[in-house]
């Protein structure tokens, strides 16, 4: 296996994990028992786009708001632990626009695929690998997303409303636990600078 086919590897392998759209899954299908619209192109697609831009300009973009990576980081996991503690108590903290009847942009492709622990994981990435690698591992997640979105209504119905319960709990105490991850870690790396 060649160098870059490695990194490559290795690069998609760490995005798949921090994105884990297969654990998102509980959250997509929650929107859609409300009656939320989701484009599984769309989502994936501005998702993509968002990862790319934020790979090349997203320090840039900080610095210019006077935001560090640390509170970028700590604000999209409070974001998170939010959603985590709406699936585990069903209590909505975010209040739905009646206006806007689609989920696909926001909560789909940000916060929860290209969220704070996603973007901040591509910054990281930059450290040890080249942008074309990290570009082409955002690209076959993005594909990865769209056939898991697109896949959605048909595992709902393999698994049941008993299921989709569960793993709805479940999926929002793995949230919940990201969350505080995140949050724990980027803490003390705010307090040091």
């Amino acid at each position: 296996m060649t160098p870059i086919f490695k990194d490559i590897i290795s690069v998609t392998l760490i995005l798949f994990s921090v994105i884990d759209i297969p654990g998102s899954l509980p959250i997509v299908i929650n929107l859609k028992n409300k009656g939320v619209n989701i484009e599984a192109s769309k989502a994936s697609l501005v998702a993509g786009i968002i990862m790319i831009v934020f790979l090349f300009f997203g320090e840039s973009l900080l610095k210019l708001f006077g935001v560090d990576i640390a509170s970028f980081a700590i604000a999209g996991a409070i974001v998170i632990f939010l959603i985590g503690l709406e699936m585990i108590l069903n209590i909505p903290f975010f209040r739905d626009d009646p206006s806007v009847s689609s989920g696909t942009i926001v909560p789909l492709a940000f916060p929860l695929i290209a969220g704070a622990g996603t973007l901040t994981t591509i910054l990281t990435l930059k450290a040890k690998y080249s942008a074309i690698d990290i570009t082409i591992g955002i690209i076959i997640n993005t594909i990865l997303v769209f056939m898991v979105l697109r896949s959605a209504d048909w595992i709902e119905k393999k698994i049941g409303q008993g299921g989709t319960s569960v793993l709805r709990k479940v999926f929002g105490i793995i949230l919940l636990a990201i969350a505080v991850k995140i949050f724990k870690e980027n803490l003390f790396t705010g307090i040091s600078r």
